[in-house]
């Protein structure tokens, strides 16, 4: 289901993109417009289906680590580790309620990557939550701050963007891990912070203070090292530690379901087979996207548009290369497939290790698709007054994209 915004703003890139034809072709003279809006529209289309189908290899795989995972128990050593910072966080949640462990169990496997447990994770958070609701139709604190979490993207291992720059031909895929990270961690931090403020939730006691004191110190210290190197050693060093991570992490899941004795090949293949349907199901959204967006670029309106905002950034002195990357920010609070084919029709066209490449994937690694999880998790237990979840939603996808310009100037500028 997708945000009911969506659908008239997709529609409206097809009218936007006939309209600026129109002026091409009357006011400046190019009757060929025409025909490279509807070439536009076809090569766009063939290659959301080619790059959709090279990602079933690589889904394969990681799904199938994934499950190994998730039967070997990391999953929940996650939750039992930050299980004493979430009691902190939703005061209001009784001991042993069963809300605390769907809420640790759903960031547990956000923070993982794993999707399709999240969302129904989510969903039952969201119902036990309600079950302590005194007024069904209103938002409770800790059903806004659950919200605010999830809209801030707290993915540590965001292995489909790696897929996706894989695809196209990157350098070295994994270079944006650290970037989004740094940047992950401020749009969470900024959610967490304003919607604290307006519950006037208590964050000055020595659990809470501990974990974001060390989750600051970690993201602090990647900042302070990397901010001592020059270009090239960044990117050196940040494609070293992502590439190390991300093997710990294999190694890891596979020590960890041989622990447990889980049949690790039986395992691997069950969650492998996920992978072809995962890409085929992208492939949809992927072409819709990339065929509208298409249109846009081969009229000239989304060139217009951004070579105007570049003209009132550049007035201001200021350096114009992020501009490139702001319609996946724009979209992206609306459809996370929406932003993903912009992603890839931004790597397509800049190419992925352009700074409005990488730039896209960082903002789309460090925000969320706020309008779509409000509407899905409030709506899936007839909560209609969401009180302050929106604008603590935005917030955090506004800080997320501020810190992904920033980071990417570190890093890559």
């Amino acid at each position: 289901m997708l945000p009911p915004m969506l659908n008239w703003i997709w529609a409206a890139f097809f009218v936007v993109a006939f309209a600026a034809a129109i002026v091409q072709a009357v006011v400046f003279g190019r009757p060929d417009v025409f025909r490279d809006v509807v070439g536009a529209l076809f090569d766009s289309a063939k290659t959301g289906f080619e790059i959709a189908l090279g990602l079933t290899g690589v889904m394969s795989l990681w799904l199938g680590l994934m499950r190994i995972g998730e039967r070997g128990g990391v999953v929940e050593s996650i939750a039992r580790a930050f299980r004493p910072l979430f009691g902190r966080l939703f005061p209001g949640l009784p001991d042993g309620h069963p809300a605390a462990g769907a809420i640790v169990m759903n960031l547990s496997a956000n923070a993982l990557g794993l999707d399709n447990a999240a969302t129904p994770l989510g969903l039952k958070a969201m119902r036990e939550l309600q079950t302590l609701n005194p007024e069904p139709d209103r938002a409770t604190d800790e059903m806004i701050l659950f919200m605010v979490i999830n809209a801030s993207s707290v993915t540590v291992l965001p292995m489909t963007i790696f897929t996706f720059r894989a695809q196209l031909g990157a350098a070295d895929p994994t270079d944006v891990f650290v970037p989004i990270l740094i940047a992950t961690y401020c749009s969470t931090m900024c959610g967490l912070l304003v919607t604290a403020a307006i519950q006037r939730l208590n964050l000055w006691n020595r659990v809470v203070v501990g974990w974001l004191s060390l989750l600051t110190a970690v993201v602090g210290g990647l900042v302070w090292y990397f901010a001592r190197l020059d270009a090239a050693a960044v990117g050196q060093q940040s494609a070293l530690l992502a590439n190390a991570l991300l093997l710990s992490v294999i190694v890891l899941f596979l020590a960890a379901g041989a622990r447990r004795r889980v049949p690790l090949y039986e395992t691997f293949v069950e969650g492998a087979k996920e992978g072809f349907q995962v890409a085929v199901g992208i492939v949809p959204y992927l072409v819709a996207i990339l065929v509208a967006v298409g249109a846009l670029r081969a009229s000239g309106a989304l060139e217009a548009l951004l070579g105007g905002i570049r003209a009132g950034v550049s007035a201001l002195s200021l350096d114009t290369r992020w501009v490139d990357a702001l319609p996946v920010a724009l979209i992206k609070p609306l459809s996370g497939s929406g932003a993903r084919g912009l992603m890839v029709e931004t790597m397509k066209t800049l190419g992925p290790d352009s700074f409005g490449g990488r730039l896209a994937c960082v903002i789309q690694g460090s925000t969320e698709t706020t309008f779509y999880i409000l509407a899905v998790y409030f709506g899936s237990v007839g909560v209609k007054r969401t009180r302050h979840a929106l604008g603590c939603g935005l917030a955090a996808d506004a800080a997320g994209v501020i810190a992904a310009i920033l980071v990417c100037y570190l890093f890559f500028g």
